[in-house]
């Protein structure tokens, strides 16, 4: 992965000339960043603006609604962007954000309210000659690229002049997130991540992370909370070790969940083939992380649960078509799909053929009777 930096005209706020630089990925999330957007599965359309189980204190609604107010006004922009909140960790909340404006009036962002957290930007267009602010004044003028990625430190007050088209995600990672990584890891605590102001980072697997993201956010009711919570504990430890240096003390165990955990983890999901539930809670079930739960989980059946969920999904789809009276948008939506759409998508992914087709072989009905 490269650091990209162009420096604008003569670099008129008078910060520093960058060059390259190389950082190596010490610990692989490959197995947690695959692309399977096409995949996502359903969650009820009450939640469309945030994918994370309720608290007694913070309903997930207003945990969403909070986060996007505040990105509204940092970016000025007319509408709360469309946002994802989870607690893949028990510590804090993540979210991440698409904004968007192609008409923006010209002028200075507004600040972000200052705590402990970075954001981890994903651009989505070019920005040339873009004004970074740091702590009250500008820092640098550089160009920013499209497909890079670029971090902000909320303590510092990062804000930019808004003189033209933007378009990006915002991923929300608090201090509590990575000091859990590392407490987990049974790793140092982290200390600040590494970036430079207006540096702009090649970063492929941000990329991958932000493609299904992207389609979470725009097809909300098709994204299940296991799939929400997988892809931000991905990012999370993309960043901690990619930008924060995080080197796990020992590899972690490969050994799987015990049978009896196996049936009860199971059993959780197939509860809610809706997707509600969250990692965070099932995994406290058994006294384990997320990250120990998912892997062992994998480990053991072969999949991560939103993978396995999505599988069992497909399984009680095939049941229902045994059933003659039952219509394909009756069978989609007592399976947990979104709409005969989203089922007849995923089935056909998974299986191969459509549902159609799949239920005719196996009624035996010809197709011409059909």
């Amino acid at each position: 992965m490269k650091s990209l930096v162009k420096n604008g005209p003569g670099n008129k706020c008078g910060g520093p000339s960058y060059g390259c630089r190389s950082d190596a990925l010490v610990w692989t999330v490959a197995w947690r960043c695959r692309i399977i957007g096409r995949d996502l599965a359903m969650a009820p359309r009450s939640q469309v603006s945030s994918h994370t189980r309720s608290t007694p204190e913070i309903p997930a609604m207003t945990q969403a609604a909070a986060f996007a107010q505040k990105v509204e006004r940092f970016l000025h922009l007319k509408d709360a962007p469309p946002t994802l909140v989870t607690r893949s960790l028990r510590s804090a909340e993540l979210a991440v954000t698409e904004t968007r404006d192609d008409h923006p009036m010209p002028r200075l962002s507004d600040s972000m309210p200052s705590e402990d957290a970075y954001l981890v930007g994903l651009k989505f267009r070019d920005f040339a000659d873009c004004e970074c602010w740091e702590r009250g004044r500008c820092v640098i003028k550089s160009d920013i690229q499209a497909g890079a990625t670029y971090l902000y430190d909320l303590k510092r007050d990062p804000r930019y002049v808004i003189d033209k088209p933007f378009h990006s995600l915002l991923f929300y990672l608090p201090r509590s997130v990575l000091d859990d990584m590392a407490r987990q890891g049974g790793a140092p605590r982290i200390g600040e991540l590494a970036y430079q102001p207006g540096v702009g980072h090649d970063d492929m697997t941000i990329r991958h992370l932000g493609a299904s993201f992207l389609a979470a956010l725009r097809q909300p009711d098709e994204a299940n909370q296991l799939f929400i919570d997988h892809m931000m504990l991905a990012l999370a430890a993309h960043v901690a070790t990619t930008y924060g240096g995080l080197r796990c003390a020992a590899e972690p165990a490969r050994g799987g969940l015990a049978p009896w955990q196996v049936k009860r983890a199971c059993e959780r999901l197939e509860s809610d083939l809706r997707g509600k539930l969250s990692l965070d809670k099932i995994a406290a079930e058994f006294d384990l992380s997320v990250s120990h739960f998912s892997r062992a989980f994998r480990v053991s059946t072969g999949l991560p649960p939103h993978q396995w969920l999505l599988r069992q999904r497909v399984d009680t789809a095939k049941q229902l078509m045994t059933v003659r009276d039952l219509s394909l948008a009756e069978i989609a939506i007592s399976a947990g799909f979104a709409n005969q759409s989203h089922f007849t998508r995923v089935f056909s992914s998974v299986v191969g053929m459509s549902p159609g087709i799949w239920r005719r072989e196996a009624q035996g009905v010809p197709e011409s009777e059909t």
